[in-house]
């Protein structure tokens, strides 16, 4: 409904030339490159959520992931000696971990201290922040990354990639590999939470942690697995923003508030795989959009400021949050903590 409306403004204020750019099939390869980080930062959100536990910090947890994935990959392919792709893949590895340690912070601080869940991830978000600026600047001074710095290439998949029907192939089957797996993650975390039983007990803590409890279920081991995982996920995200495409880059606060998109994917989505993914679309789309109407865009004789575009997916999530998809509800137990110390 949102992108129905979001269409039929398009198509009343902008030129001909402007609304030209829907039928470009970049436009919707745009979509899905910056769909990607957000999908894997909202997969990891709502399996932690639905354990209990908010997760504000995927902005800095996708930040340290994606500077360390790239001075992985740069220490890699110097003092190993590996080839491009083993570097890049090795700093892939390296952002999913530091993904997990920063989860782990946030994890023991929210689980074994009880600290307030949402303060301790902004805490994360700012520690982040400052961690990657000065090690950036330090390591690497105002020169930046290295421009050799090696990063994971589109993957053409095979007889696929040359469906010419609706430029299908170029937009779906050459994409890089963690594009792929973004979207299988989202398959994955559905069989994960609703068809297997450990994803059972892990909804059941988010529910009710004190009836888990009775019930033999360990809600703290659940809730530091959920939690880990949700770094993982959102350290594979960060990872993909420093090494999409043949050269991998970091750059000062490269995450530019995506974590906080994919927050708001996840509750738009009401906490369920399919429906963040589909917010993730919704707001990779509003990003594709401002990219490809940049310069393009007119309202009587004036052009629109490509200022005023980049606002575009952030006015988005405003939008949805704001109550235009209904009301959401999180899991009962989301955000308190749970001692198991304490009678019912």
């Amino acid at each position: 409904m949102i992108a129905f409306h979001l269409l039929f403004l398009g198509g009343t204020f902008c030129s001909a030339e402007a609304c030209s750019v829907l039928s470009n099939p970049l436009l919707w390869e745009t979509t899905l490159v910056s769909a990607t980080p957000l999908v894997l930062a909202a997969m990891g959100g709502t399996i932690s959520e639905r354990s209990g536990v908010v997760n504000i910090a995927m902005e800095g947890m996708m930040l340290v992931a994606a500077f360390f994935s790239a001075y992985v990959t740069d220490k890699a392919a110097s003092l190993a000696g590996l080839a491009p792709w083993e570097a890049a893949l090795v700093g892939v590895v390296g952002g999913i971990v530091a993904g997990c340690l920063i989860a782990g912070l946030h994890a023991w601080a929210s689980i074994r201290f009880h600290a307030n869940q949402v303060v301790t991830g902004m805490a994360i978000n700012l520690l982040a922040l400052g961690l990657t600026s000065y090690l950036y600047y330090t390591l690497y001074g105002s020169q930046g990354t290295p421009g050799n710095l090696a990063g994971i290439p589109n993957w053409n998949v095979p007889v696929l990639s040359s469906i010419k029907f609706m430029s299908l192939g170029p937009i779906l089957f050459q994409e890089n590999p963690i594009t792929y797996l973004a979207f299988l993650s989202v398959v994955l975390a559905h069989i994960f939470l609703f068809r297997t039983r450990i994803g059972l007990r892990l909804r059941s803590v988010g529910e009710h942690p004190r009836a888990a409890d009775t019930a033999g279920i360990n809600v703290q081991r659940l809730r530091y697995l959920a939690v880990t995982l949700s770094g993982g996920l959102s350290g594979l995200g960060g990872a993909y923003l420093a090494l999409n495409g043949p050269h991998g880059l970091f750059s000062d606060n490269m995450t530019s508030g995506r974590g906080f998109i994919a927050l708001a994917a996840m509750i738009v989505g009401k906490w369920t795989p399919f429906g963040a993914m589909g917010a993730c679309l919704l707001f990779g789309f509003g990003q594709a959009l401002a990219i490809a109407l940049a310069g393009q865009l007119t309202v009587g004789s004036y052009q629109v400021s490509v200022y005023i575009l980049n606002m575009l997916p952030y006015v988005i999530t405003i939008l949805a949050v704001g109550g235009l998809i209904g009301r959401s509800i999180p899991p009962a137990a989301d955000g308190l903590p749970y001692d198991p110390a304490e009678s019912a």
